[in-house]
């Protein structure tokens, strides 16, 4: 049990799309605006989750032109969005004029993120907590994952938004706008090569 929540701390902190961006959206919007958005990247994880335990990810990604268009679509996403972020300018995150994303659109996120999907898999597929009892397996493998999505997202949401307030130096933002960029973008890599090997 121990090395299965170790699995999860390692795995949800570990910067992702979702955290990136999370934090992009606190940094030009705001705590409150970003917590909007924080609940659609919960809900779609956790969508991500029941699709990868009922084994509907699995039947969908085992077509190798399904996964493949898949795979480019979300990637092709992702890198607008770190593309929307090294470009701010002098401004952490997002630019201001920018809509302020939303539910819909964290929920829509997760379910292109191939990091989610990597991360749900190894959690609900790589550790047997239960093996006698199936559906409370999961149900404390689900309760576990978000004790710790939970408190992480907010910490990565406070500090996109204690960025907004800091008032930097153009110079610093635009380095840190370009950093969160060039992560998301490496994230982005490894899950999808990942996700097309899988």
């Amino acid at each position: 049990m121990l090395s299965f929540f170790g699995a999860i701390v390692l795995l949800v902190t570990t910067p992702g799309p979702g955290v990136l961006s999370l934090a992009g959206v606190g940094a030009a919007f705001g705590f409150r605006a970003g917590l909007h958005y924080m609940t659609g990247l919960f809900i779609g994880n956790n969508l991500v989750g029941l699709a990868v335990v009922t084994g509907l990810a699995a039947l969908i990604l085992a077509n190798p032109v399904i996964r493949t268009v898949l795979a480019i679509a979300s990637a092709g996403y992702l890198f607008y969005m770190a593309i929307r972020i090294a470009l701010a300018g002098s401004k952490v995150g997002f630019s201001a004029a920018t809509r302020r994303p939303g539910i819909v659109d964290g929920v829509l996120l997760q379910l292109i993120n191939p990091k989610a999907y990597v991360v749900s898999t190894s959690i609900f597929s790589g550790f047997v907590i239960l093996p006698e009892a199936l559906l409370a397996e999961v149900i404390l493998k689900f309760l576990l994952f978000n004790v710790v999505w939970i408190p992480v997202h907010f910490v990565w949401l406070w500090a996109g938004s204690a960025l907004q307030r800091l008032d930097l130096p153009p110079r610093v933002q635009r380095g840190i706008n370009l950093i969160m960029a060039a992560a998301l973008v490496g994230v982005v890599l490894l899950a999808g090569l990942s996700l097309l090997r899988g």
